[in-house]
């Protein structure tokens, strides 16, 4: 490396994650997921695939093992298919997949749920909190003898956002606002589960919410105040009630339930707060048209617009690339929520780019690990790095069209090759050590 990334403090955790549904596979080893139903529907995903086979790790982990071995990661972060542990077969899979991992010396960091809730649930009841605190507790008593850092959502925000207000996800509803009780529901989910971890004696309990600055598009008030809106409905709504124990600027109003003693349980101390981070959004004042904007369509009738930041290179999924965003998002949380902030760790932070040579993402994880190191030089305690992600995968509704990985697979064989990010990272691994 010409220009070494200085060194981060010690103890930092390393590593790389994935989720269930993307690499999986085998999926009639284990029940339904709406993911699966949402599929099945023609024109849902772009090329038209499924998650049947994807990444084929059910059946081989351990070589993707391996190659966590190999890279030097300290941690890895995968999802557990809720779908797959309702029976004690899929309970099988992650105690063999958790024991591989400890004996590569590779620490397991298991997300309890990635979106891939079982058919027959539903969110927008409440009693699917508490049957996720159920599957929280089944899973900690079967790895809690060797996982000792959990996360219990991945990315609420956008599982409200894109799966039951816009309908781009599965299950598919398009409820606008009408879906601000799932995104209570998945908060009340993670306190119960955070109660369920604690009973079975986890020490180590976090959430993996999506993050981003909000830039307005002008200084016209008009802008200014969608900016806020849209700050307030993607960050603020999902950091807040955990962070501060309150909905912010009346959104509890909206909530149903007894807010107040759900908030309670929503505020239960956590030991971590991960940051899955990508990108800034630049926000306007509504244009009277829906627009289409990083592969999603963001229809007219919303208080706000998404717009191009100009001047930035993107990712071929024509996401932003601005690595000080990831400063200014830590740097700026650390400001609003002082001493209430517990330790940060990016759980989440990669980009889109074809190849095997991938200099472009080389450059992205360069630019954004310098700027984490930024953060930190500036009093913001983080404590980890995941990269999002081991292996190209299944990209949601985008099928197989954009690669994320590290790790070429080659689907029709599912060969896995090293990409040259994969290369730079060993690397950057080894010089931290």
């Amino acid at each position: 490396m010409t220009n070494p990334i200085p060194q981060f403090p010690a103890g930092f955790l390393w590593g790389v994650s994935t989720s269930a549904h993307q690499i999986e596979g085998a999926v009639a080893e284990r029940e339904q997921s709406v993911w699966d139903a949402f599929t099945a529907e023609p024109g849902r995903v772009k090329d038209g695939s499924t998650a049947a086979v994807a990444c084929d790790h059910y059946h081989r982990y351990r070589e993707d093992v391996a190659l966590l071995a190999d890279l030097g990661v300290d941690a890895y972060r995968f999802s557990v298919s809720w779908p797959r542990v309702r029976s004690p077969k899929g309970l099988d899979f992650y105690d063999r997949l958790v024991d591989e991992l400890c004996a590569a010396g590779v620490r397991p960091v298991p997300t309890l749920f990635h979106w891939d809730l079982p058919v027959g649930l539903d969110w927008l009841r409440r009693d699917t909190a508490e049957r996720f605190a159920e599957h929280v507790a089944v899973v900690a008593e079967r790895l809690g003898d060797r996982v000792t850092k959990w996360i219990t959502l991945n990315e609420p925000a956008e599982h409200t956002l894109l799966g039951h207000a816009l309908g781009a996800h599965a299950p598919g509803r398009q409820l606008m606002f009408d879906a601000l009780p799932v995104a209570h529901h998945q908060l009340l989910a993670h306190g119960l589960a955070v109660r369920a971890l604690r009973a079975a004696g986890a020490s180590d309990v976090g959430i993996a919410n999506s993050h981003g600055p909000t830039w307005p598009a002008s200084e016209e008030p008009a802008d200014v105040e969608a900016a806020a809106f849209y700050d307030l409905l993607l960050n603020r709504l999902f950091a807040e009630p955990l962070i501060l124990g309150a909905y912010p600027d009346g959104m509890g109003e909206l909530m149903p339930g007894d807010v107040e003693a759900d908030l309670k349980t929503i505020a239960e101390p956590i030991d971590f707060y991960g940051v899955n981070y990508y990108a800034p959004t630049r926000v306007g004042s509504p244009q009277g048209a829906d627009i289409e904007f990083g592969g999603l369509t963001i229809p007219a009738e919303l208080p706000f617009s998404v717009r191009q930041i100009e001047g930035v290179p993107v990712t071929d999924f024509g996401w932003p690339v601005v690595p000080s965003g990831l400063t200014e998002l830590l740097t700026g949380f650390r400001e609003r929520y002082g001493d209430r902030l517990p330790p940060v760790v990016v759980t989440e932070n990669g980009c889109s780019y074809p190849g095997l040579d991938d200099q472009d993402r080389i450059a992205y994880l360069d630019g954004h690990v310098r700027a984490l190191h930024d953060a930190v030089e500036a009093g913001v305690d983080v404590r980890g790095y995941f990269v999002w992600s081991l292996l190209d995968n299944f990209e949601w509704a985008e099928g197989y069209e954009r690669r994320f990985g590290l790790v070429h697979v080659d689907f029709a064989t599912q060969a896995r090759t090293p990409k040259s990010s994969y290369g730079w990272y060993r690397e950057l691994l080894r010089a931290q050590r």
